[in-house]
Formats: C-alpha cells, sequence, structure tokens
C-alpha cells in the first residue's frame, strides 16, 4: 500500500505547488500517514485555495512530526502544521484548546460528543473572527496561528476494560508525551506512571504492552493497529480527555499583510468536512470494544480534569486567556452546569 511506503520514510514525497515566476513558501506538513493522509490531502485543497489570493505553497509531508517541527524551527520552512501539543508553545492561547477536558461537555452523567464539537466549532470561529483583538491574540513574536483544525477526541485505549474508572487507574503504566508537561502532571495526579513517548512511537509502547493505557482519537485506530494494544480484555472507554486539534503556524513576516486572517477563515471552513471524517473513523472500532461509563464515573472524569486544569494553569502549563475563553464557550453551548455558577477559570 502506498501509505506502507510513505511510513517507512522519515520524510515524505513533497508536494509543489507554485508559479515558476513566483517563489513559493515552504510549509511542514506532519500527517502520521504522510503525504497520503487526510490532513495532508486538505492542507494540498488549502494551497489550491491560497493560490487565489497570489500565495504559492511548497507542501512537504513529513510522518514524522518532530522532524516537521525542527524543520520549522530551523527555517527551513515558513509554515508548520501539526498538533496543538507541538504548536503550543509558538502561541499558548490557541494552544489551549487541547487542554484536559476543556471542551468536553457532560449533561446528566452523559458525555455529549455533539456539543463538545460544538465547542470546538465555536472556539475556531472565534479565533478566525476578522477582528485586530483575534490579529494579536493569534500572533506571538514572528508566529502566528494560521489556522486550526479538529482531529477528533482522544479516547482512552486500555489494555484492560476493568481500567475504565479513574481509582482503577492508580500505579497503572499510562502514555505521556515527553513534549506535554501537563500529561505527565495529570498521570501524576491519579496516582498513575507516566510512560514517556512521542507522538510517532506512542502507539509502539500501547500495543508491545509496555503502557496500559493510551489516549488516542479514533482517526489513529486501524493506521496505527491499535487493535494489537487491546487484545481480548481491552477496550475504548466513550469518554473524551480532550478534543484534538491540527494547527497551522507560519512566520507571518513571509507572507502577505492579512494572510493570517485569510487562512483562518479557510481552516474554519473545513470544519465540517474534518468532522466528517472523524465520525467515519468512529465507526471503525468494532462496537464490542466500547466501554460505556456509568453516571458517576463521568462526573468523576469531569472533576479531576477540571481541579487538573486549574492547578496546571497556575503552575503555568496552561494559558489563562485561552482557558477564559474556553469557559465561556462551554457555558454558551451548556450554561446549565454547575460551573457556569462560578468564577473558576475566569480570573
Amino acid at each position: 500500500m502506498a501509505w506502507l511506503r510513505c511510513m517507512a520514510a522519515v520524510v515524505c514525497a513533497a508536494s509543489l505547488l507554485s508559479s515558476p515566476a513566483q517563489a513559493a513558501q515552504k510549509v511542514c506538513v506532519y500527517d502520521f500517514i504522510g503525504a497520503s493522509g487526510d490532513l495532508f490531502n486538505m492542507v494540498r485543497d488549502y494551497a489550491l485555495a491560497m493560490q487565489r489570493d497570489g500565495v504559492f505553497l511548497e507542501l512537504k509531508g513529513y510522518n514524522d512530526e518532530a522532524a516537521a517541527l525542527e524543520a520549522y524551527k530551523s527555517g527551513q520552512c515558513d509554515g508548520f502544521v501539526g498538533t496543538a501539543f507541538r504548536s503550543r508553545q509558538f502561541n499558548a492561547v490557541a494552544g489551549s484548546i487541547d487542554s484536559l477536558g476543556a471542551t468536553t461537555i457532560v449533561r446528566k452523567g452523559n458525555v455529549d460528543m455533539p456539543a463538545s464539537y460544538e465547542v470546538m466549532r465555536k472556539l475556531i470561529q472565534t479565533y478566525a473572527a476578522p477582528s485586530p483583538q483575534v490579529a494579536k491574540l493569534m500572533t506571538n513574536g514572528e508566529h502566528e496561528v494560521a489556522g486550526i483544525a479538529p482531529a477528533g477526541a482522544a479516547y482512552p485505549f486500555v489494555n484492560d476494560r476493568k481500567l475504565s474508572s479513574v481509582e482503577a487507574l492508580a500505579g497503572k503504566r499510562i502514555v505521556a508525551f515527553d513534549y506535554d508537561k501537563a500529561q505527565a502532571a495529570m498521570i501524576q495526579r491519579i496516582k498513575a506512571v507516566p510512560v514517556s513517548a512521542t507522538i510517532s512511537n506512542f502507539h509502539l509502547k500501547f500495543n508491545s504492552g509496555q503502557a496500559d493505557m493510551m489516549a488516542a482519537p479514533t482517526i489513529a485506530y486501524q493506521p496505527l493497529e491499535l487493535h494489537k494494544g487491546l487484545g481480548s480484555k481491552g477496550g475504548v472507554v466513550r469518554f473524551p480527555l480532550l478534543l484534538v486539534s491540527y494547527q497551522m503556524i507560519i512566520r507571518h513576516d513571509r507572507f502577505p499583510e492579512g494572510f493570517g486572517a485569510k487562512s483562518r477563515t479557510f481552516w474554519a471552513g473545513q470544519f465540517d468536512r474534518m468532522l466528517q471524517l472523524i465520525r467515519r473513523a468512529d465507526t471503525t472500532i468494532p462496537p464490542s470494544q466500547w466501554v460505556d461509563l456509568d453516571a458517576d464515573d463521568a462526573v468523576k472524569y469531569t472533576l479531576l480534569l477540571r481541579e487538573s486544569r486549574i492547578q496546571l494553569t497556575q503552575q503555568g502549563l496552561y494559558d489563562k486567556r485561552g482557558l477564559k475563553v474556553l469557559k465561556r464557550i462551554r457555558c454558551h453551548v451548556n450554561p446549565g452546569d454547575a460551573e457556569c455558577e462560578t468564577k473558576l477559570e475566569e480570573e
């Protein structure tokens, strides 16, 4: 298969969308499948759309996110597309979208996934608004957020269905990205053991039995063969710890003035397309492998994630401004939640 050949290479085939009469800005794109993945295909469509504004992009596909990030940081690329876990260093406000539980809506003990995705949609629309205030929030020094797109809910994958409660995870080994300190802090909070990994090898830690749990969106289930880690006893807990996002970061001085705003508008318009891909991926997990939480455990998870966000913000790992915006949107979508009667995450 084409994507298997792509996975074998550190850098996948490049796609050149440029005009010989005009220099192209280079964009490094991370897609765990590489240049044949759904995200990379969407970035191709994005590049074609940007040509109408006179911007020609040369795309380089990577299946190693660290390599794509390093190419951007070293100046080899003018733009970077990857997960918010990596892009948060360039803009903590936009990076807050992937904070633990920040987009999860629970009503009467049940996770409301349509409402959770509505929180993400409204946040992306907020950050795509054509205003000087938004442009200022989306810009940090030489870097600017040029687009945000959903990648799906990160569900707990466990090698034993009995590990669906917070209490049961104490002492267990849980995958944590080594470049996201918030994950390790959260794992230690529930008295579990962090297993250091990267987005390029986290599935290997789970599939080989080195970890009892990992979190991932359903788009990773088939390509990364996560059924191997689940085995005959495991399952996928139907509670999103967070909603993962892809973000595009650019060096704004290498693009025409106002390009960032136009770019964010384009990406906001792709939300439903991405959501369709996510819902299709959800169906790839066999119904028998889903694990539903009872109402009490769902509430416990929600409170735990909220308390953890607050603590991690106090430690400087999350951005107060970003979480304040997220709370306002959560309370707009779900005004009956008890948190909306408090000042938590608003100061």
